[in-house]
């Protein structure tokens, strides 16, 4: 696609209010690049699989690569990534760790991506 493909206004008239208002409830910089950090974790299909995996139940690492037939090593460094950016949780029973998606946000992103995408 050229940027001559790309539909665009055929005069030049700037709405005022229109861009103070976006000028205005606009994030910082900072805020603005964690999002985009935050998109990009989402953007692993490896990753988006075990946010699934975990959207339908808690489960163990094992359980996990069973799921998704990869190795616990493959999971594990994944799992580690989604933890960093706060999408998934932990807690330990007994001898393993059980992960969680992180809270209902998570949640909410996944099941309205799949709702997008099967419209």
């Amino acid at each position: 696609m050229s940027i001559s493909d790309v539909e665009h206004c055929d005069v030049v008239h700037k709405h005022a209010d229109v861009v103070l208002k976006v000028h205005r409830e606009m994030p910082d910089d900072d805020e603005l690049y964690d999002l985009a950090e935050l998109f990009k974790v989402f953007g692993d299909s490896t990753r988006i699989r075990i946010l699934f995996a975990l959207f339908e139940e808690e489960m163990c690492v094992c359980d996990i690569a069973e799921s998704l037939n990869m190795t616990q090593s493959a999971i594990s460094h994944q799992l580690k990534i989604l933890k960093q950016s706060k999408l998934v949780g932990n807690r330990r029973e007994g001898k393993q760790i059980i992960y969680f998606l992180a809270d209902d946000h998570v949640r909410t992103i996944i099941d309205q991506g799949i709702n997008h995408i099967e419209e």
